[in-house]
């Protein structure tokens, strides 16, 4: 019984824990974002999507990517609801750097912001080259004598673990 509780117990205070860890954070938006870029990380000459659900429900904006370099856009009601979408592209002569984009709303005087960060290597959808270094690849690697050491290893482990789950079953303490 209290072998059950134990384990119960540390069970549900690590279901706790992880629970902690990965529930997302979320920030008190006072009107100073409200702009999704998207990709947020991008190289010069890519296609930049901003979006926003700050304008209303039909509303417009005009953008301002002009501290990247790309000037001036326009932001209209999408067919998701509620939201203005618009484009722009990073110019090819864009410096690496992270970059405030600012859209201003048609009605109420509503002014939303996001980041673009700028690098020089892409980092989102780079397709990996080559092979995967991960070890010898087989379990007969070119080594017989180090793969029959790590076999025979494995099995004194598992005999050992037998060995000790046994007596203590049996009552003999360890």
């Amino acid at each position: 019984m209290r072998r059950t509780a134990r384990l119960l117990t540390g069970t549900a205070l690590a279901v706790a824990a992880a629970g902690f860890v990965a529930a997302p954070a979320y920030a008190d938006d006072d009107g100073g974002g409200g702009l999704e870029v998207f990709p947020s990380q991008a190289v010069p000459g890519t296609q930049i999507t901003v979006n926003t659900a700050e304008c209303g429900t039909e509303g417009t904006a005009a953008g301002d990517a002009g501290a990247v370099g790309a000037g001036v856009f326009t932001l209209a009601p999408s067919a998701h609801d509620g939201e203005a979408v618009g484009q722009f592209r990073v110019p090819p002569s864009a410096q690496p750097g992270t970059y405030e984009i600012v859209a201003q709303c048609a009605e109420g005087d509503r002014q939303v912001t996001g980041d673009l960060v700028v690098t020089l290597t892409a980092v989102h959808g780079q397709e990996p080259r080559g092979s995967v270094r991960t070890g010898v690849g087989g379990a007969l690697g070119p080594d017989p004598v180090q793969t029959a050491a790590g076999v025979t290893a494995l099995a004194v482990a598992a005999a050992g673990g037998t060995w000790l789950l046994h007596r203590r079953a049996r009552g003999d303490g360890i």
